[in-house]
Parts: structure tokens; C-alpha cells; sequence
């Protein structure tokens, strides 16, 4: 899955509601580029831009595609380090609850 397909269908999961997280989340893919999702506003947004962000999560593309499909739980992908963080661990955790009630 290509960055943009995976921002599209990131957008896509978000929806127009507010979500009440009212953060910034980056996901940082390494070489293959980030995206940044907005959810201080709502509609919420979602750029492929490098920015300023509360928490900043780093994991292999491959890696997160297999979490979308569900075959890579969360918790283990941080346990076992291929999911790292850094900034604020409540905005992460808001985040992927967020994620989760929209799939």
C-alpha cells in the first residue's frame, strides 16, 4: 500500500465528527515518509506533509498495514519495539481508542 492509499483510506476512517482527542498525530514511516493527522478541528485532517505533532508514532509501513489488516496486534508491535513513540503516550492511546471505535 502506497503512502497516499494509506492516507486516503486513514481519512476516509475518520469521518466528519469530532473526535475529542483534539491532538496531533504523526505517523512515521522512516524512508517511506509520514503522515500527520489533525484531529484538533473537526473535519479532521490528514497530510502527508511533515509537522509539528503531540505524538509522534514510529513503525515500519509494513508493519502498520499489518496492524489495518489485523494480523499485528498494537500492544506486541510496542512490546516486542516495532512500534515506537515519542511525546505525549495519552494522545496515543486516545488515538488508537479513536481508530478502533471508527473500524
Amino acid at each position: 500500500m502506497s503512502l497516499q492509499d494509506l492516507a486516503a483510506q486513514i481519512t476516509e476512517g475518520l469521518g466528519d465528527d469530532d473526535s475529542g482527542v483534539n491532538k496531533k498525530v504523526k505517523l512515521d514511516f522512516g524512508d517511506d515518509g509520514c503522515i500527520l493527522i489533525d484531529l484538533t478541528s473537526a473535519p479532521h485532517s490528514v497530510s502527508t506533509e511533515d509537522g509539528e505533532s503531540d505524538v509522534t508514532l514510529k513503525i515500519a509501513l509494513e508493519d502498520y498495514t499489518k496492524m489495518l489488516a489485523g494480523e499485528l496486534d498494537g500492544q506486541m508491535a510496542f512490546m516486542t519495539g516495532k512500534l515506537k513513540m515519542e511525546g505525549d503516550m495519552g494522545a496515543a492511546m486516545a488515538f488508537g481508542q479513536y481508530m478502533q471505535s471508527r473500524a
